[in-house]
Parts: structure tokens; sequence; C-alpha cells
């Protein structure tokens, strides 16, 4: 097996800002974005004419755009987004949400995400070849897919297929990463998982091969084997700063499950001691949590899964119930605007929302809608042609096996 060159060791930029919007007076109103340009991230530059507007100014700019575009255009919101920013979107949802819905997307000439640059990808490699996939502020990134450069994954699957062999394990990966990671999934028999799935997609590649490659996410991976039976220790952990991972070839031929060493910065903030607060002050709360939480965390907590899961559990709950919900604040804050019946809290004390989904201001939004009634493209998001062809593979493995099961559970 040839030695490779290791490359220097590299924290994500956008894993440095997380913390740059975190405060503790709860107040995360948008304010106009040259005030919030004080931040210390990257910020796209765009005219000084939308910097200064203040959030109705930009609410009616962002209207008359949108009636002009009409049924040209359609506009997609995560969970994550804030209060002035969500409330444009046709489509709330998760990335497993979102995805089938861009799948099914046939009129609309240009897409809006209001998301990060890999939910971007997404669409653009689900819509058709005619359609034009557009993220506000290019700047919107992540962490977590940042934490998976394509090299170094290339590096991790030749090591592996030149020990185990190809055929001898499937890589999955995540939503959270990047069109060419998606792309080798696609092109070696692999498949990409969401929170909301990946049980279901790990079974499956359980039935294809003995071995699975979870990226990018080892917290996802590691409570999704575990909730299977995996036994932990058959679970390693693979370290790209190291050779071969930082693994012996006896531990790599040992493990049913390979984790890229990746996390999100968000969820892993969220600790069992918070838990334990949350217990002494309501002694009958419900804790909620989300599965890229730590495996300590979710298994403290009474109840874990996707965004689309918690706001299922929270909406559904009990008049007067209480509940900690360990996820991304600006969801939180919805979910407490939408159940004014319930004790609704995030077990983070601290205000910490995404800081690369905040970057979406609602500037960014009113700045590209008025490019494209100019008839001007800006920010599109396009994915090469071979690349798309793979990814789209595993993308479709994935609609194809939730779809299988939804059939499945209707007959029955």
């Amino acid at each position: 097996m040839a030695t490779k060159q290791l490359r220097t060791p590299l924290i994500p930029v956008t894993e440095l800002e997380q913390g740059e919007f975190c405060r503790t007076d709860k107040d995360l109103g948008a304010r106009p974005l040259v005030e919030e340009m004080g931040a210390n991230v990257q910020w796209q530059p765009i005219p000084q004419e939308y910097t200064s507007l203040d959030a109705q100014a930009l609410d009616e700019r962002i209207g008359i755009a949108r009636k002009k575009l009409g049924s040209r255009l359609v506009i997609l919101g995560h969970h994550y987004q804030r209060e002035e920013v969500i409330k444009y979107a046709d489509l709330q949802g998760d990335s497993f949400k979102l995805s089938r819905y861009a799948a099914s997307l046939g009129d609309a000439e240009f897409i809006i995400f209001c998301g990060v640059h890999f939910m971007a990808e997404t669409a653009d490699i689900l819509s058709s070849d005619d359609q034009r996939v557009i993220l506000p502020n290019i700047t919107a990134g992540c962490s977590m897919a940042d934490m998976a450069p394509t090299d170094d994954v290339l590096d991790c699957w030749d090591d592996l297929a030149g020990l185990l062999g190809a055929e001898a394990l499937t890589p999955i990966t995540y939503m959270n990463s990047t069109a060419d990671i998606k792309a080798l999934c696609g092109r070696n028999g692999g498949i990409v998982c969401t929170s909301s799935n990946a049980g279901l997609v790990m079974e499956w590649a359980f039935a294809r091969r003995d071995k699975v490659l979870f990226l990018p996410d080892e917290h996802l991976g590691r409570n999704t084997a575990l909730a299977l039976g995996v036994d932990p220790q058959r679970i390693v952990v693979w370290n790209p700063w190291k050779a071969m991972g930082g693994l012996s070839p006896e531990q790599i031929e040992a493990a049913k499950v390979i984790l890229w060493r990746g996390h999100c910065a968000v969820h892993t903030r969220f600790r069992v001691h918070q838990i334990d607060a949350a217990r002494e002050r309501f002694p009958n709360v419900n804790v909620i949590v989300h599965p890229e939480c730590t495996h300590e965390v979710v298994a403290a907590a009474d109840l874990n899964g996707s965004t689309e899961r918690i706001i299922e559990a929270v909406n559904g709950g009990a008049p007067d119930s209480v509940w900690a919900v360990g996820t991304e604040i600006s969801l939180v804050h919805r979910l407490q605007l939408n159940n004014p019946d319930k004790t609704i809290f995030c077990l983070d004390p601290v205000v910490c929302p995404c800081s690369t989904m905040y970057r979406i201001h609602p500037a960014y939004v009113a700045w590209v809608l008025e490019e494209l009634v100019a008839g001007n493209v800006v920010n599109q998001v396009a994915v090469d042609p071979v690349t798309k062809a793979s990814a789209k593979l595993s993308l479709q493995r994935m609609l194809d096996v939730t779809a299988e099961r939804t059939a499945a559970v209707a007959r029955d």
C-alpha cells in the first residue's frame, strides 16, 4: 500500500466562526445588515444600498420582487433559518423534506435556497437542468461539511479499499456533505442519509455489505449504529489527520462501522449537565435532542430525532407540557411561538444560532430577488455534470429506499 503524504491539519474557518453570534440576551431579531456585519465572520459583499435597510423596507422590496417573478420562483427555507427569512419560504423543512421537494419541482425557473451551500448543491443535483438554484449569501457554508475535504475522503476510501477491497464496505454520507462526497458514494455503491432516515439507510447498507464508512458526522453515525444494535467495540473513528486514520489494520478489519471524525458545532454544545439542570428545574420535563448530539447526551434525553421529528413531538405534546430542546435556537424559538400553551426552552442557556445559517439575512434575499427581476442571476450554485451524475445516484438510492419503506408500511 502506497504511503501518502499527510496534509497539514486545518480547522475549518466555519468552525472557528461558530461562536460569533452567541449571546445571552436571547434577542435574535434581524438588525440592518451593516450592523450584523460587525460579527467577525466571512460576509459576502453586496451593494451598499441593501446593507442599511431596516426589516420593513426589506420586506416591502422582497414582496414587490416576488410578485414580479411570480410562478417562475420558489423559495425553500430550512428550519434553522431566522424568523425574518423563513417567513418567505414556500416550503419549510429539514434537509430530507426539502431535497424531496426540490426533486419534484418542475415549473419554477429559479429556486432560492435559504439554507447553506450543501443544501443548494443538493437542490441543483435533484432539480432539472433548466432550473437555477441560488444561495442568497454564498459564504453560508457548513462547518461539518468542511470537515470532510474531498482529497482527505478520497485518501480514506483508497486506504480502506486497498486494505479491505472496495466491495467490503458501503460508504454512507450524511446530507451535510459536499457534492464531491455524495458523488464518491454514488460511484461506489453508496448512499446519502438524513437524520430522519439514517437508521433505514444503515440497515440497507448492512444488507449488502458487512461494513459501513459513515461520513462526515461521527455522532449521528455512532447513535444510529448503536440504535441498530452494533457492538460499540466494532465502531471506530477515522482521524483524517493521521496515517490510516490512526487505526491499525486489525482494528479496521474488526470494525463494523468506520466513522469519519466530524461533528456539528451547534449540537455538540449540548451537555448532560444541561439535561440534569433542566430536570432539576422542571421534574416533569420532556428532553428531546437531535441525533447530531454526542451519544452521552442522546442517551440522557427522553427522545431524539430529526428536526421534523422534534417539531412533530413538541407540537403534538399535551397542553402545559414542558420541553427542553437540544437543537438550533432559531427552531426552538419558532416552537415557542407556535406553542404558547407549552413551556419550551433550549437546553443551552447561551443562545448560539448556527453561524452559517444565520448569514442568510433578508438583505441578501432582497438583493438576489431584485437581480433576478433585472435579468441577472447571482450566486447560482451549479454542480458540474460529472459530479452531479454520480451524486444523484447516491441521492436517488436514498429516495428509493425511503419510498420503498413508506410503501411497505402503507401495505401493512
